[in-house]
Parts: C-alpha cells; structure tokens; sequence
C-alpha cells in the first residue's frame, strides 16, 4: 500500500510542476514584433527569437505583416532603424494599465 500512495503522490507532484511550468511559461513569453534590417532587406522577428518569421525587400511590407501578426496576439511591433536602433513602438495589447 505505501508503494501505491507514493505513486500517487509522485503523479500529483509531477503534475503540479507541469501546471506551474505553464503557468510561467505564459507569464514570461511575449509575441511582441520586431522589424530589423536582415542582409539586403527587413525581417520580422518575435522577441526572443533568434529565427526571423518573415523576409521581405522593403521595410514597410515588413511593417505590415509586423503589425498583422501583433495585432493577432495582442502585443507591440518595434520598428528598428537601418542602424539597429528603435524608430518607433506600436502597441496592439488592449489591456488598461
């Protein structure tokens, strides 16, 4: 009887490692957009990704698929400068702060 109760608490342990796993998973996951110069054109990039989502030759089709993407997941486009610095943050998280 003790092996089976230790099963059980070791299924509930691990299930509540799951849950608190996700739980900050969401917590620390952001689907913000960045728009960077990427060889001879733009890319669009989610925070935290090293892979780009999209290449395009002009940095305004970047922009709008940015913005397209941002807007689905609730989140900000940055635009950056041909330099690698911020233009410009456009937020699309309804939220009220």
């Amino acid at each position: 009887m003790a092996k089976g109760k230790s099963w059980l608490r070791t299924l509930i342990d691990l299930l509540e490692v799951l849950f608190n796993s996700l739980q900050q998973s969401k917590r620390g996951r952001t689907w913000h957009q960045h728009v960077v110069p990427y060889e001879d054109g733009w890319a669009v990039r989610r925070e935290g990704n090293k892979r780009v989502t999209s290449k395009h030759r002009k940095q305004s089709t970047a922009i709008r698929k940015a913005k397209s993407l941002a807007r689905k997941y609730k989140a900000d486009v940055i635009i950056h400068r041909a330099t690698g610095g911020i233009r410009e943050r456009i937020s699309y998280d309804d939220r009220t702060i």
